[in-house]
């Protein structure tokens, strides 16, 4: 009897305990010149300071307009655990601010992104080594309608096996989504003749025609939308 009592004074805890679906994601871009040393800090800091739920992940950006510059995901986590993490230490600070900071330029950017399940094709946590991210902004009043874009597609990617990992922006400027293709064939899954053309495909799954419509539904939701290509430094990365 007593322990059915402490299940019943467990329940509330359970229900308000959260997910942990959220990435803190920055951009770095190294002065030309220090290349080797922002690296070398960079590692050094991350797999010093950053495990558990603040693990980072390094990414080289390969394409696009932040080409050449690197992004770091922290996390999973979830809000809960970031609000109740605290002050960072002064020593994490000053290798930060002492060490890395001085060897960047003063362009990068912070983000926070949400994992949305529902409406890709993986686990949060499936990665892999080599990545195509689609942002997506929303025209004003128009970010559900991006959504069910996006949700229409979750059985194109299905149909073409594509491991496809959907983020939504929070708190993050324009609101939007980011999709992730992980691109578990390695470069050649970006070859033409590796799967049939996306219209042809979203075709087969929802009907002759329907290809039309979404690029015109698209057109009227989506603000702006750019595209690049990634890849893992685990180097450079948590341990």
């Amino acid at each position: 009897m007593r322990k059915i009592f402490l299940l019943f004074l467990l329940i509330p805890l359970f229900g308000i305990s959260q997910t942990k679906n959220i990435l803190t994601v920055s951009r770095h871009f190294c002065k030309p010149d220090k290349v080797m040393e922002f690296e070398k800090a960079l590692a050094a800091h991350a797999q010093k300071y950053h495990k558990g739920d603040w693990r980072w992940r390094v990414w080289s950006i390969q394409s696009g307009p932040d080409a050449g510059g690197y992004m770091v995901t922290e996390g999973p986590s979830d809000w809960a655990t970031m609000d109740g993490r605290g002050d960072i230490s002064a020593e994490h600070m000053t290798d930060w601010n002492k060490n890395v900071m001085p060897l960047t330029t003063s362009h990068g950017s912070s983000d926070y992104y949400s994992f949305q399940a529902e409406l890709g094709t993986v686990v949060l946590t499936d990665y892999a080594d080599k990545i195509l991210i689609n942002h997506m902004d929303a025209k004003p009043g128009k970010l559900g309608a991006v959504r069910e874009l996006i949700a229409k597609l979750k059985k194109v990617w299905e149909a073409g096996k594509e491991s496809v990992a959907v983020y939504s922006l929070t708190a993050s400027g324009a609101p939007g989504f980011v999709t992730v293709t992980r691109l578990r064939g390695g470069l050649k899954e970006l070859a033409d003749g590796y799967r049939k053309p996306i219209n042809e495909r979203y075709n087969d799954v929802n009907g002759a025609g329907a290809w039309d419509t979404y690029l015109k539904d698209y057109a009227d939701a989506v603000e702006k939308r750019w595209s690049e290509l990634l890849v893992y430094k685990p180097e450079l990365s948590s341990k």
